[in-house]
């Protein structure tokens, strides 16, 4: 099962690139407004931010109950999000398919114990 743990921990960090990406990506935003911007920014700070509480979720999950609840809401929400966002900016099918492909994923993998590391970091003597 530690190949399910290093595939979380790939695709929580595909959520914190993804996620830097949007929000790096304000800066061709030029001709929008300011608050649009902001929003657009906002969104890239909240992928980031999911991606980095799955990487904790998959360090800590076994241990602290609150950051499974809160991880795996975070990822049904993030999810439903990326959907709505995706029809209504009329997204193209590739940038659909890859937001569902990570999120999901993670969503999918913050439900199996067996994805989680349970003690991080190793102790002394651990393979």
């Amino acid at each position: 099962m530690r190949t399910l743990s290093i595939f979380y921990a790939a695709v929580s960090w595909g959520i914190v690139v993804l996620g830097s990406l949007h929000m790096l990506s304000t800066l061709r935003l030029l001709n929008s407004t300011p608050v649009f911007q902001l929003w657009f920014f906002g969104a890239g700070m909240a992928m980031a931010f999911v991606g980095a509480l799955n990487l904790l979720h998959r360090a800590y999950g076994s241990s602290a109950l609150g950051l499974r609840v809160v991880c795996s809401g975070a990822n049904i929400l993030l999810l439903c999000f990326a959907v709505v966002a995706g029809w209504l900016t009329s997204s193209s099918w590739l940038e659909r398919a890859v937001i569902v492909a990570l999120v999901g994923s993670a969503t999918i993998l913050s439900f199996l114990p067996s994805a989680w590391n349970g003690r991080f970091p190793a102790q002394p003597g651990e393979a």
